[in-house]
């Protein structure tokens, strides 16, 4: 083969790789908008009455947030005070739970840290993951945070979904990485499950609403997917 044919080779790889790196992340936000727009739990209606939960938002990552102690469900046990840099947190009357890439949640606590190896983590890493729990007093609905009533049944499936993304050690005990918070009032816990680019944070939030029979997409993986529907 001569020379030309090697570079002509050569040019049509290349071609060929930089073609695949641009179709491929915009499929997946093809997919992502077009999956997000399609709802689960269609017959879902809100009720007058029940548990009042929020769905809060940083515009790019979102969480759960849920009375800290009611009839159904005590999170307590799982996320006490005394975890906490601050235990007077504790007395916080409300938890907003997020999942996310190990990676990213450890090294990137400010935007000014994100660099470009922990955002990739961030949209299409994997491995290990942890849930950020942080301890919140008196909610209320703002341009970040959507409050959303669930009736008691489907707020006890909603807990059940979080509950069982804690990975307990073999006391029953959830694992709590100490001095890693983000602040006094938060606090890392080691978690069940992988990341990739299928489950991403947002659709981790978006798995536990479908699975108490809440309204929202198929596929969540944006903010935006979860968040349009609660405006």
């Amino acid at each position: 083969m001569g020379a030309a044919n090697l570079w002509r080779r050569a040019i049509r790889v290349l071609l060929g790789s930089l073609v695949l790196l641009v179709a491929a992340p915009l499929a997946w936000l093809l997919a992502a908008l077009f999956l997000g727009a399609i709802p689960a739990n269609v017959a879902w209606t809100e009720p007058e009455r029940g548990v009042t939960i929020f769905v809060r938002t940083n515009g790019v990552h979102t969480w759960l947030v849920m009375p800290k102690v009611n009839a159904i469900m005590d999170w307590r046990p799982y996320v006490p005070g005394q975890h906490l840099r601050d235990p007077r947190y504790g007395r916080s009357d409300h938890i907003a739970v997020g999942y996310g890439n190990r990676e990213f949640y450890l090294n990137t606590p400010t935007w000014a840290d994100l660099t470009p190896g922990n955002a990739f983590h961030a949209a299409f890493g994997n491995g290990s993951t942890l849930l950020h729990v942080e301890h919140d007093h008196q909610p209320r609905p703002d341009d970040w945070q959507r409050p959303i009533t669930v009736t008691e049944d489907q707020y006890r499936r909603l807990a059940a979904y979080v509950r069982a993304r804690f990975r307990l050690d073999a006391y029953g005990r959830t694992i709590p990485l100490r001095g890693r918070g983000y602040s006094a009032w938060d606090m890392f816990y080691e978690a069940k499950g992988g990341y990739s680019f299928v489950l991403t944070c947002n659709e981790w939030t978006g798995r536990a609403l479908r699975a108490a029979g809440v309204r929202t997409g198929l596929w969540t993986p944006l903010s935006q997917s979860i968040m349009w529907r609660l405006d």
